[in-house]
């Protein structure tokens, strides 16, 4: 199958956030696009207001006719995410009916294999660092085009659509779907245990970043965080141009100067040819000083100017959900992340203390899957017990059934925090309306965004 040979692509589970980036980069191509997805969201929204064609409602009367058709089948595309079952009504007739049917994974390989794919990969950091390469890229003459897992704020979209031959591809884990790409490039930001409902082991989430590795094509470089690599034998990396980076401490590309400016962190970045003094992030978090060393190296290999790299990073604006400061006022600060990980949960209230020193911090956090719950519900508490005060809500379950015996009680009790509890989402409202803090944060990859211009109003009411 061609992908330009394509007219219409339908999507089963276009809400996603990389299912969204592809439906935009295909509606750019100038093709009919429809899909399905469980529920409205701001993402579906979004594309029904850029053409798409979206029900929330699965039934094969409910697929446009265009893209039912069977005398059409040859040039139309079905793509769909790992979270889809098999046993979808709308899979099935697509399926029986020998329509091109690939997963979301494989469609970016299609795309990204005829360009210079960057791709950036780790069990979490991938988002951050593959935008901030994005946008030093964009701002360049080089240029990109970038498919990512999160809503950049210079532009509104998760898509970026260049006219060069660089592509910056965020690369899934989950599924071992990075495995279908075949990058020139590469980054990998960490690899700690994560969907072990997939992997079972953290051997076997090393031997999958293995495999990935060694589709990086030959003679191409990889970027790596120095302390990975300990797990990367020698003989995976002898075709490559291996560099490392870190935060403060020798590697390749590390951080000097670091200094805390208000809001913003302003330092030096220690290349292996030179020195780019003077960068500062208009991202707050260390967390995201080490992003942007990993982006900065990333861009400094594909000789990006330092003059380029330092004016993009002082112009990137952030990440929908990560790190994203949703309210500053005279009293009260509300920040809420995507952080779904116990390392990312622990990095990102550890930057929020340094951000704000002294003051009383909330944090409202919702697991994300039952059985990542099941699996990492220790690291999650030894996290969350650095807070001031910890509400829980109940699990995401996302593509998940429940678990038995599994549930945010298994964090709660292993907390060590005296002030903690388990809330629902509609006692939350009123709790933080009669509680003392001075920062409340939200915490997760379901749907606890939703709450937070409930949160906002409650925040600007107390204010007066």
């Amino acid at each position: 199958m061609k992908i330009n040979e394509i007219n219409r692509v339908y999507f089963i589970g276009i809400g996603g956030i990389g299912m969204s980036a592809l439906a935009r980069y295909f509606i750019a191509s100038d093709c009919d696009v429809a899909g399905y997805d469980r529920r409205p969201t701001a993402l579906t929204d979004k594309l029904a207001g850029e053409g798409c064609l979206i029900h929330f409602e699965a039934g094969i009367n409910n697929i446009p006719e265009a893209f039912a058709s069977i005398h059409n089948k040859n040039s139309t595309l079905v793509i769909y995410t790992p979270a889809v079952k098999t046993d979808n009504i709308e899979y099935r007739f697509f399926e029986s009916n020998a329509f091109n049917i690939l997963k979301r994974s494989q469609v970016l390989g299609l795309i990204s294999e005829k360009m210079s794919a960057i791709a950036v990969a780790g069990t979490h950091g991938k988002t951050t660092v593959s935008s901030m390469l994005a946008h030093i890229l964009s701002q360049s003459e080089a240029g990109c085009t970038a498919f990512l897992g999160g809503i950049l704020k210079n532009y509104d979209s998760n898509v970026l659509l260049g006219e060069g031959d660089l592509a910056v591809v965020e690369a899934d884990e989950f599924d071992r779907s990075f495995l279908h790409l075949k990058p020139s490039t590469a980054v990998i930001t960490s690899i700690d245990p994560d969907h072990l409902d997939i992997y079972k082991s953290r051997s076997n989430i090393v031997e999958s970043f293995i495999l990935f590795i060694e589709r990086i094509r030959k003679g191409g470089k990889l970027l790596i965080k120095k302390g990975v690599e300990r797990d990367i034998q020698t003989a995976h990396l002898k075709d490559l141009d291996v560099y490392s980076y870190a935060l403060d401490s020798e590697a390749d590309f590390y951080a000097r100067n670091i200094k805390l400016s208000g809001s913003f962190y302003d330092f030096d970045v220690h290349t292996p040819g030179k020195v780019i003094e003077g960068m500062r992030l208009a991202m707050p978090g260390m967390i995201n000083i080490e992003n942007a060393i990993a982006a900065a190296g990333m861009a400094w290999l594909h000789d990006i100017p330092a003059g380029i790299i330092r004016k993009a990073l002082l112009s990137f604006s952030g990440i929908k959900r990560r790190f994203d400061i949703r309210y500053k006022g005279s009293a009260y600060v509300y920040i809420d992340d995507y952080a779904h990980h116990p390392v990312e949960v622990k990095s990102f209230i550890q930057s929020v203390r340094k951000l704000y020193p002294g003051k009383r911090i909330l944090g409202i956090f919702q697991p994300h899957l039952f059985s990542r719950t099941r699996d990492l519900y220790a690291g999650f508490a030894e996290s969350l017990q650095i807070l001031d005060e910890l509400i829980l809500l109940d699990i995401y379950p996302a593509r998940e059934r429940e678990i038995e015996g599994v549930s945010s009680e298994l964090i709660l009790e292993k907390a060590d925090i005296k002030e903690k509890q388990i809330l629902s989402k509609e006692e939350l409202a009123a709790y933080i309306r009669n509680s003392e803090f001075d920062v409340i944060l939200t915490m997760g990859a379901g749907d606890i965004d939703t709450l937070a211009e409930a949160i906002i109003k409650i925040l600007e009411e107390k204010e007066r």
